[in-house]
């Protein structure tokens, strides 16, 4: 397999990603061409880590003996079913271990980590399921983790037995296609030589083909590589038939609507590795859950869908994170940090709850880019309500997407590359704002965005101590406006505890799903982060939700977003618009200054007056 990289049957020896391939990232005239290219340079990586493991092993012992077994099999069973091999080197699962165990084993440490032997013993699996789907004759030793011995691309061998007893070891025995495993109890599962059957402790690879013949998808719902998350190993999580059947009628839907919606996309994607999909259970309502991993070339982790409109963004989003974790293996967008105060820059992300650095905020705005595009075209081809979600939905992203570009325009550490991005991403959301959005979904995505903004402000940001305390003592003094120094910015200090800072957006989503406000029982309960004023904001019942925030800032420990909420709640009203404002701009000054009052004894009054004082500092 080695030989085959670099200038082996004539490609050229090293992958490239230029300035024209960054024009294909926002929009491929010929779509899929440059998947294609970047499926190529990945195989290559893969590879070369492979290489990296192999240069390593020979002074781990006996690990580093089951290692060359196990690389010997696969070769053999290249010869015979290439493409077998190919699989189980380019599942996701099998980059991640990779990767970490090629930490493990430059750290020389296996402080908190699995044994270097058991760790090694995945290539082990990959070799038996590859030389099983070979029909080749073999036998080596296996690992087993939770009663599992997970194959890749074939499915798994259950030993209900050996339950929760952590690692142990089986035998691996192929022949003709056929496969046994026995654990050192002696117990037997066996499987072939269709292995794609279900059997006696045997559960095969759920492999689906979703869409119309010549436009279709196939892929995997992957239920038991450990890896399948994209952290440390995890236990299996099996589906039922039940389940797995509304995963393929969820994603035969969001993939006609792909196609009908976006084709060059589906074609990009048909033309990218096989998508692996690890399912995860459902989450709240509109806060659906997913995730990908520059490691994990093709794998995507995702909960349980509200809807398949909501399932077709996922994938768009996912795989634009897929794509652009390929292309910093080849070229980085990102400079390296080079001083102290690039080590702690930290930016805004509007689709996040905590601070990030740039090279997770040019991954965000790529793949948001993404989702942008794909609601704007499926608002489109929507009705009713649906058009009214596609119309929010593509609000939101768009305007998300633009404040975060138009922050980053020359960023000092944006490579070429990466500014060459930024440019081009710019150039489109421009043209996108100019493009009419529904009234009532535009109020819902303006609102979503200023909410989340000042409840991040709130979380994560502190004005200066000493400005602070002046801001105090011209306060008590009875200045008429506070001090100068309190307009400088503010320090970022990043906080663990914010959390479901989208409740905003969330709750819009369930405003338009369901305009006879039923989804506002009891919703404090249900939803996360969602306090009573952010459900009567939601239905329009400002001057309650004014009289409840009111007084929530009166009390000794006030919900976080208090202030930020008061903002929005006084923006209708002429006589509070200059404070409102101000509220919804610099929340963390009104929190700061009435807690350093409450620290000094000060009594808490009525906190307008104090708000409207701040803000006539602006």
């Amino acid at each position: 397999m080695g030989a085959e990289i670099g200038v082996a049957r004539g490609r050229r020896a090293f992958h490239r990603f230029s300035a024209e391939d960054v024009t294909a990232l926002v929009h491929d005239p010929e779509p899929g061409r440059l998947v294609v290219e970047l499926v190529r340079a990945e195989r290559s990586r893969r590879m070369l880590l492979m290489r990296g493991l192999l240069s390593l092993v020979p002074q781990y012992g006996d690990a580093g003996e089951g290692i060359a077994r196990a690389w010997a099999l696969l070769e053999r069973s290249q010869r015979v079913a290439p493409q077998a091999v190919e699989e189980v080197l380019m599942a996701p699962g099998t980059g991640i271990w990779i990767t970490s165990l090629l930490r493990q084993l430059r750290s020389d440490t296996s402080t908190g980590q699995l044994p270097i032997g058991v760790a090694a013993g995945r290539l082990s699996v990959m070799a038996a399921a590859a030389a099983t789907r070979a029909r080749l004759s073999f036998s080596l030793e296996v690992p087993i983790q939770w009663g599992i011995v997970s194959l890749p691309g074939l499915g798994c061998a259950r030993f209900e037995e050996q339950g929760q007893q952590g690692w142990g070891t089986g035998r691996a025995t192929g022949q003709g296609g056929s496969l046994r495993i026995v654990d050192v109890a002696g117990t037997e599962v066996w499987t072939g030589p269709d292995w794609r059957c279900h059997g006696p402790g045997w559960s095969p690879t759920r492999r689906l083909t979703v869409g119309r013949q010549g436009e279709a998808l196939d892929l995997v719902l992957d239920e038991h590589d450990p890896y399948r998350n994209f952290s440390t190993p995890q236990q299996p999580r099996l589906l039922g038939e039940g389940e797995s059947e509304a995963w393929r009628l969820s994603l035969t839907e969001a993939w006609n609507i792909l196609i009908r919606d976006d084709p060059d996309v589906t074609e990009e994607i048909r033309c990218g590795p096989l998508i692996s999909i690890a399912p995860t259970a459902a989450r709240e309502e509109f806060r659906p859950y997913s995730s990908s991993s520059g490691e994990a070339f093709g794998g995507i982790s995702a909960s349980k869908p509200d809807s398949s409109s909501q399932l077709a963004a996922t994938l768009v989003h996912e795989f634009q994170h897929i794509k652009l974790g390929a292309i910093t293996h080849l070229e980085p967008l990102v400079k390296r940090v080079e001083t102290l105060e690039d080590r702690v820059d930290l930016f805004y992300a509007p689709w996040r709850d905590d601070p990030r650095p740039l090279e997770g905020l040019v991954q965000g705005f790529y793949a948001f880019f993404g989702v942008a595009r794909f609601w704007r075209a499926h608002r489109r081809k929507s009705e009713g309500s649906g058009a009214l979600l596609a119309d929010f939905e593509f609000a939101l992203s768009r305007d998300q997407v633009w404040s975060v570009l138009k922050g980053l325009e020359r960023h000092h550490r944006l490579t070429a590359l990466g500014r060459r991005l930024v440019d081009l991403l710019v150039e489109h959301c421009e043209a996108w704002r100019a493009e009419e959005v529904s009234r009532p979904a535009m109020r819902l995505a303006h609102d979503a965005i200023v909410d989340h903004r000042a409840r991040w402000r709130l979380h994560h940001l502190r004005p200066d101590v000493r400005a602070v305390e002046d801001a105090v003592s011209a306060w008590r003094r009875g200045d008429t406006l506070p001090p100068v120094s309190l307009g400088a910015a503010p320090r970022p200090v990043p906080d663990a505890q914010a959390v479901c800072l989208d409740i905003a957006a969330t709750l819009a989503r369930h405003v338009i799903a369901d305009p006879t406000a039923q989804w506002a029982q009891g919703a404090e309960k249900r939803m996360g982060g969602a306090e009573q004023a952010d459900v009567l904001l939601a239905l329009g019942e400002l001057p309650a939700a004014r009289r409840d925030l009111l007084e929530k800032v009166k009390t000794q420990d006030p919900p976080a977003a208090s202030w930020a909420l008061l903002g929005r709640a006084l923006a209708d009203d002429p006589a509070h618009q200059e404070t409102a404002r101000f509220l919804l701009r610099f929340p963390e000054r009104a929190k700061a200054v009435q807690e350093a009052l409450t620290a000094a004894g000060v009594r808490r009054g009525d906190p307008l007056l104090l708000a409207r004082w701040l803000a006539g500092g602006e």
